[in-house]
Parts: structure tokens; C-alpha cells; sequence
């Protein structure tokens, strides 16, 4: 068995792997245009993969098309960069739950940022302008979570702690601690009326991509706020233009958009009631390291004849 790590930082990791897989032959791949090649020389049977310079140029087909290769362990968790393969082939896995922590703590920061009323007072400062103000508590306040997976539950947690109410969607419907209701994607519009802040972290899929459109940013409440921590292409960029520009919206936290890195002339720069971060809300010190050590749980699992976590059905997406 042998195992080729493709990431542009593998001093990062190496010694983690070295220590807990010693006994695994391991090189390493540094760029997208040399992988094709490097796989077709190493032939090995799995790759280690983290998307460290976007979608654009990921050497998806070469993966694919790689006859040695039993096992593709992504070292995020967005996969819609690999989809779809035959999984009767190919196995791939996640790092499903490796930044949910922290997306799920910007998430909170944002909910926060917007109820205090923060880009007011910040707006005033560059001012110099010290007038009366007051703050607000998001006691009581409704937030709806698209996807209920480990951010989606994270946040809930997060939010049920401050007293907030929270609704849930999920493909399939089941309790979920800290989540008031959870229901299915045919009561998406619904559940939009009634949240004061919409957390999108769900997966890019088929039936994901531009979930968010026209007719679901109309059916929000107006003066809601926006927190998108998931993939780009599931809010439609232009319906959420629109609905800025007409103020249906009370703002947006965007950490993921359609077009990565976003363009220098998009609109949505101008909008002071608008975060932008570039796809930044899972990436904190040590992330990688994290994700390197459940991979190698994973590698320990199937070497005693476990089933590996986080295994990911191309249909579904997750």
C-alpha cells in the first residue's frame, strides 16, 4: 500500500504522518499541473488531497482516471470539486466536522455583529460622531440553519446557549438537539418567513446549487440577515444583489461567493452592511494538522478491518 500526499505545505503535516503511518510508503505531490504525472508514476493506492489553489485547474480527471487508486481522503470538507465518481470504484472521504467550530463561531460573531448594531457604531466612529445608541439581545430571535450537519449543529448549540430559537432544514428530517422544528426542503420558503438571520451550511449539489434564489430571498422576513459558511453557488449572487439593492435585507455574512476570488468591481464590496471574508471561516492555526490526524484515525479504522468514517455518497454530497 502506498500513499501520496498532494498538498502544497506537506512539511505541515509529515510528521504526523510519518509518526502514526510509518509503516506506509509516502511521497508527495506540491502543485495541480505535476499531479497527473506523479500519480501515473507512483501509482498509489491512496491520496491524501487538500483543494489549496481552488477549483479552477484541480486535476480532478486525472484523479479519476487513476487506475492504482482505491481511496481519495479529501483533507476538507467540500467535495463538489471531485464530483461525481463511481463509488463501486473509487472511495472518497472527508474531513466532515474539521472546521466546524470555528464556522460556526463566525457564524455567531455575525448574528452578534448585526443585533448589536455594530455597523452603525463603527460607521459613527469614523465619524467622530459620539451620539446616543443602544444595544440589542438576540434573546428570542429566530435563526433558521440550512444543512444540519456538524456546523449546522455546532451553531444550533452556539445559539440555543444565547437563547435564541432555532429552526432547522435537512434532506431528511430528524430531531436535533438544540433545534426547535427540523424540517425537509419543501418547507424552505416557510421557515425563511419566519427567521430573523438564515445560516446556509449545507453541501454544493444538483439540488443544492442556487437553493437561495429570487423567490427565497421574497420570502424572507424582511430586515433578515444572511450568513453564508458553505459552498458558492447555492445563494444565487444576482438574487442576492437584488434583494441588498432593494433593502428587503437587512445585511449579509458572506465568507463564500460564485466567482472565488470575488472580482474587484463586484457590488457587493460597496454594501457597508456587508461582510465579505475570503472562504477563511474553517481555516484557523492548526487546521490542517487536525485534518492530517482524522485522517490517519481513518487509515487505523480500515487497517483493522473497520469501516472509515466520513465516507461521502457523490449522490447526496455529503
Amino acid at each position: 500500500m502506498k500513499l501520496m500526499v498532494h498538498y502544497d505545505k506537506p512539511d505541515l503535516v509529515l510528521d504526523i504522518l510519518h509518526r502514526r503511518l510509518c509503516g506506509i510508503p509516502l511521497t508527495c505531490c506540491t502543485s495541480y499541473t505535476e499531479l497527473p504525472a506523479a500519480l501515473e508514476r507512483e501509482r498509489p493506492e491512496i491520496l491524501y488531497s487538500v483543494r489549496f489553489a481552488g477549483t479552477p485547474g484541480f486535476p480532478r480527471s486525472a484523479i479519476l482516471a487513476c487506475p492504482s487508486l482505491d481511496w481519495v481522503s479529501v483533507g476538507g470538507a467540500g467535495i463538489d470539486h471531485l464530483a461525481p465518481w463511481d463509488p463501486s470504484r473509487l472511495t472518497v472521504t472527508n474531513a466532515a466536522g474539521v472546521g466546524a467550530e470555528t464556522m460556526a463561531q463566525y457564524a455567531l460573531a455575525s448574528i452578534l455583529y448585526f443585533t448589536m448594531g455594530f455597523p452603525k457604531f463603527s460607521a459613527r466612529q469614523r465619524q467622530k460622531d459620539w451620539a446616543e445608541g443602544k444595544v440589542a439581545s438576540v434573546k428570542g430571535l429566530t435563526l433558521a440553519i440550512l444543512g444540519l450537519g456538524h456546523t449546522g449543529r455546532a451553531a444550533a448549540s452556539l445559539a440555543a446557549a444565547l437563547g435564541m430559537r432555532v429552526v432547522g432544514i435537512r434532506a431528511n428530517p430528524v430531531a436535533t438537539s438544540n433545534v426547535e422544528r427540523v424540517l425537509g426542503p419543501s418547507d424552505l420558503d416557510g421557515v425563511l418567513g419566519e427567521a430573523d438571520f438564515v445560516l446556509v451550511s449545507l453541501p454544493l449539489t444538483s439540488k443544492t446549487r442556487h437553493l437561495l434564489d429570487k423567490t427565497q430571498f421574497a420570502s424572507m422576513k424582511r430586515g433578515a440577515v444572511l450568513i453564508d459558511v458553505s459552498r458558492g453557488g447555492i445563494v444565487r449572487h444576482a438574487a442576492l444583489l437584488e434583494s441588498l439593492e432593494e433593502g428587503h435585507l437587512r445585511g449579509a455574512a458572506l465568507d463564500v461567493f460564485e466567482t472565488e476570488p470575488l472580482p474587484s468591481d463586484d457590488p457587493l464590496w460597496n454594501f457597508s452592511n456587508v461582510i465579505i471574508t475570503p472562504h477563511c471561516s474553517s481555516v484557523y492555526d492548526g487546521w490542517e494538522r487536525r485534518s492530517v490526524e482524522m485522517f490517519c484515525d481513518n487509515v487505523e479504522r480500515w487497517q483493522r478491518g473497520e469501516k472509515r468514517h466520513n465516507i461521502v455518497d457523490p449522490c447526496r454530497g455529503y
